[in-house]
């Protein structure tokens, strides 16, 4: 994704077909490892593209994609009748799905080229 937000800004930068070596200037810039492959991969895929054009491309196929999760199933019935007991289980249960999250919230699970 780094990469491709390096060629993106190469592109608000006024360079309508950013190179290889623009995004490893960008990138490097801040700190970031640079790996020649993948800044390839970008540039060849973009080569040619209008951006404002990918981009609208990419809000209608992200508009078709599931956004939200089930709604979780309700357990009135144990909280009336076991008291405070499924609360703390539950807490637990919260907590360990949280940071399951946080850490697949990386990088979303897939990446751009990979």
């Amino acid at each position: 994704m780094r990469y491709v937000a390096a060629y993106l800004l190469a592109v608000l930068g006024g360079n309508s077909s950013p190179s290889p070596s623009d995004i490893k200037e960008i990138l490097e810039s801040v700190g970031v490892t640079y790996d020649g492959e993948k800044a390839d991969t970008v540039c060849n895929k973009l080569k040619g593209k209008d951006v404002n054009e990918l981009i609208e491309l990419g809000k209608t196929k992200m508009a078709s994609m599931p956004a939200g999760g089930a709604a979780p199933a309700a357990s009135g019935g144990a909280a009336a009748s076991g008291g405070d007991a499924g609360g703390a289980t539950e807490e637990k249960k919260e907590e360990k799905k949280q940071e399951s999250e946080e850490e697949s919230d990386e990088d979303m699970g897939f990446g751009l080229f990979d």
